[in-house]
């Protein structure tokens, strides 16, 4: 009964050390010139909602990303950067022609993976893709993953 018990609490630790050192996202951050207009981008454009920002500052917008995770924005960046992008931050939503409406509604261009303009990606497994860019050059990929 002793050893049973002694197997029992390693047992314990061994799982809580690995559950405590293991990785998860926690946020991302991006920096922008404009908050009002890179808020504006991806609560209108994209549809992430905001979640209580503690600064106060006036240069922080947080959005809840899903899973736990958020999106810090943050505004001082002091010019637009060109960024790669195989770079990129990726949402999935339900239907992709569905989110490109929305987009050509609001005059914006996007890509398919090769940079055909106007045009998406259908992978081999089915699913669609699409590239854009946000006001500050960040790239954002948007597929139908399921």
């Amino acid at each position: 009964m002793k050893y049973l018990l002694i197997a029992s609490l390693l047992l314990f630790v061994t799982i809580q050390t690995k559950a405590q050192t293991k990785a998860k996202i926690n946020h991302l951050a991006i920096f922008v010139q404009n908050l009002s207009k890179s808020g504006h981008f991806y609560t209108q454009i994209l549809g992430l909602d905001s979640i209580p920002e503690p600064f106060h500052d006036g240069k922080h917008l947080w959005l809840n990303i899903g899973g736990g995770a958020s999106m810090h924005i943050i505004e001082g960046a002091p010019e637009r950067k060109e960024y790669f992008k195989n770079n990129h931050i990726c949402f999935s939503v339900e239907n992709v022609t569905d989110f490109v409406k929305k987009l050509e509604a609001n005059k914006m261009s996007y890509e398919d993976v090769s940079g055909k303009k106007q045009a998406i990606t259908t992978r081999v497994d089915g699913v669609h893709q699409i590239w854009f860019q946000d006001p500050d050059g960040y790239w954002i990929e948007v597929n139908d993953v399921k």
